[in-house]
């Protein structure tokens, strides 16, 4: 998202925080898209969050400003977020990502179904950005695309519902 907005000509701030919890807890990132330059890329309560495991939906679901989006891999999330203010968007990345036969796409298919049902961006940027992203291994390119889609796809099947 953070290289498809700075295509897009969007200020762009982003703080990855990788502690002893990058296997299995509460890691996280926090990106900050404007259209003015950002203060701060330390976020309190976020207009939107994606969420890959339960802990991180626990610590950081009832910190989302009311209307954002909260996707959530359902693959490892067996709650909601308990949140009626909210979009909750549930996507079962990692099934999706072990049906194209790669389980480290699931990241991908949730930044699909993200980008698709928030429209911060073009889609068309974002897939973009993932291609660029991927362009040193070529063969990867072809399977994170379809990551991408299949994640929109579920994204736009389960839009009002």
């Amino acid at each position: 998202m953070a290289n498809a907005a700075l295509e897009a000509g969007k200020e762009v701030a982003w703080i990855p925080s990788y502690g002893p919890e990058m296997r299995g807890g509460t890691a996280y990132c926090m990106v900050v898209i404007s259209d003015r330059p950002v203060g701060s890329p330390i976020i309190q309560s976020p207009s939107h969050l994606v969420v890959m495991n339960r802990p991180s939906l626990e610590k950081f679901a009832p910190m989302i400003k009311p209307n954002g989006i909260c996707m959530v891999n359902s693959s490892l999330i067996p709650i909601s977020a308990n949140r009626e203010d909210i979009d909750e968007l549930r996507v079962p990345c990692n099934e999706i990502a072990n049906e194209l036969g790669n389980a480290r796409v699931a990241n991908i298919v949730a930044l699909g179904a993200f980008a698709a049902r928030s429209n911060l961006l073009d889609f068309d940027l974002v897939r973009n950005a993932v291609a660029e992203e991927f362009s040193k291994k070529p063969k990867l390119v072809p399977l994170n695309l379809e990551a991408m889609n299949r994640g929109a796809s579920v994204a736009k099947q389960t839009q009002g519902a």
